[in-house]
């Protein structure tokens, strides 16, 4: 036994040890997230449009149920995560999760009308179990105060958007046939869609096995020291609970007001926790634990508008936008749902590039305002959204180009706000409560994936039984007020930099 630990060890040091920028480790894990995103953002895309035009539902009800979608799959990332450091270890987590995600694509694929929303649930607690162990494992490649730990990391998130942009873009654009209709038989072009996904998630953990002897003890399971039958039987029970828990996860996101019941309580007893444990910790800490809870608030804002991505915008990309852009014939779907992904492949290294360079000049902006900014970006996408409308013909379709262009902005408000969130809370956080901590860190995604799916309710709410010029309208309008939503909570953030700089102490 001690000779095995002793390998391990050594394997782990060998691990860490590499010499360049990346460990050949990273690469591995690489295409496992890129396949798995590619399965998720495929899905994601084809939800909001599969519910209107396959299951009939309204826009209004379809937003509601995208949203409660999206917030389960958050906050299932956290409960995901404890069950991986508690019980499973963060490889059979991302097995189990990856089986789920398979088996909910191929339930969609026998008949995506009927087993819908059990398909969706399926894919919900699956990617719970996938998602924050790989990106853990990741992390566990170098280590502690490792330089080249953010480079690693911006490398891996190429690796998410590149995934997210081709299956934002083809799973969408097969079902609609607006692609490879030549090859897909009529009527099974959504069976197919969903069936993409499958082979997708498949690939993806063909890839993890095949390397993951290269990950030495990295994600290995935590209960090595108890015995076998003991951790055999938690095994077992995580993995039977986790099955279980899936119908009244497909009744919670059917009837949505059993998810407004779900989001009303579990916030509130998350918060009432970490208050509980914050009577343990000295001043300091407790002040960092306040800056903490404040970006997690004005995280709930962004993503609430920046996610409109899967419900409003999609239906708005559906009814009102053209499918050409600089003489290029796309799929509107589609490029609502991948121009994210392309642009942070396309700008991320830049950004890194300029903080460097402010950085060495002594005028890099703080955290705080780095949120801020991100907000003003995010204005002026929603602005440049809202602009589309004078651009309308009078059947009400306008610019894709345009739309494209608010995107960008978009994607500029994320590079200033999504990276390095995470990264903050693990400053911010006492180790006793940093997993707490992370874990609410993805219940605030969660309630703004919540939000936005409240936000594009009521966008669709006031523009039924409208024209479809009526409809653009409505929808720029919306978009208008949120991006002056999002103008004014950016300049709040700038302005109370210093007395959130003042709570961080010592954290940057």
């Amino acid at each position: 036994m001690a000779k095995i630990i002793s390998n391990l060890l050594t394997s782990l040091e060998q691990i860490q040890n590499f010499k360049g920028k990346y460990p050949k480790q990273l690469w591995y894990l690489f295409f496992s997230e890129m396949w798995e995103r590619f399965c998720y953002y495929g899905m994601r895309g084809m939800l909001a449009f599969f519910m209107v035009h396959q299951l009939g539902m309204d826009e209004e009800n379809a937003g509601l149920q995208y949203g409660a979608t999206q917030a389960f799959v958050y906050a299932f990332t956290f409960i995901g995560g404890l069950f991986a450091d508690k019980i499973l270890g963060y490889r059979r987590s991302l097995f189990w999760g990856g089986i789920l995600m398979i088996a909910g694509s191929l339930i969609l694929v026998v008949d995506p009308k009927e087993f819908f929303f059990l398909g969706i649930a399926f894919n919900i607690v699956g990617t719970g179990f996938f998602k924050p162990n790989i990106s853990t494992m990741v992390g566990r490649l170098y280590k502690d105060n490792d330089s080249r730990l953010d480079a690693g990391f911006s490398l891996f998130y190429t690796g998410v958007n590149l995934g997210g942009l081709l299956g934002g873009y083809f799973c969408i654009a097969i079902g609609k046939r607006t692609i490879f209709s030549d090859f897909v038989p009529q009527g099974l072009e959504w069976n197919v869609a969903f069936g993409l996904a499958a082979v997708v998630m498949i690939i993806s953990l063909l890839t993890f096995a095949w390397t993951q002897k290269s990950l030495g003890p990295i994600g290995l399971s935590p209960l090595e020291h108890v015995g076998a039958g003991r951790k055999r039987m938690l095994e077992v029970v995580t993995y039977i609970a986790s099955l279980a828990i899936i119908p009244l996860i497909m009744l919670m996101v059917e009837k949505t007001k059993y998810t407004d019941i779900f989001m009303y309580i579990v916030g509130p007893l998350s918060l009432v926790y970490l208050i509980y444990e914050m009577r343990n910790f000295s001043v300091s800490e407790n002040k960092k634990l306040i800056a903490a809870l404040l970006f997690m608030f004005f995280s709930i804002f962004f993503w609430a508008f920046f996610e409109q991505s899967g419900g409003s915008l999609s239906f708005f990309a559906d009814n009102n936008l053209s499918d050409n852009i600089y003489g290029l014939k796309l799929d509107p779907n589609g490029v609502n749902n991948s121009a994210n992904s392309w642009f942070v492949i396309a700008f991320a290294w830049l950004f890194g590039l300029i903080w460097l360079w402010m950085n060495k000049k002594k005028v890099e902006p703080n955290t705080v305002v780095k949120f801020g900014l991100g907000f003003v970006f995010l204005a002026g996408g929603f602005y440049l959204f809202y602009y589309t409308k004078f651009f309308a013909n009078p059947e009400g379709v306008t610019s894709l180009e345009i739309f494209t262009w608010g995107w960008l902005l978009a994607t500029f408000g994320e590079l200033c706000l999504s990276p390095i969130g995470m990264s903050v809370m693990t400053k911010l956080s006492p180790a006793k409560v940093q997993a707490v901590v992370m874990g609410m860190w993805f219940l605030a995604s969660a309630y703004g994936q919540y939000f936005a799916g409240l936000l594009g309710a009521n966008i669709a709410k006031a523009s039924a039984n409208s024209t479809n010029l009526e409809k653009l309208n409505v929808y720029c309008d919306g978009y208008k007020q949120l991006g002056l939503y999002s103008l004014g909570i950016g300049v709040i953030m700038i302005i109370i930099a210093p007395f959130m700089k003042k709570l961080m102490g010592e954290a940057k």
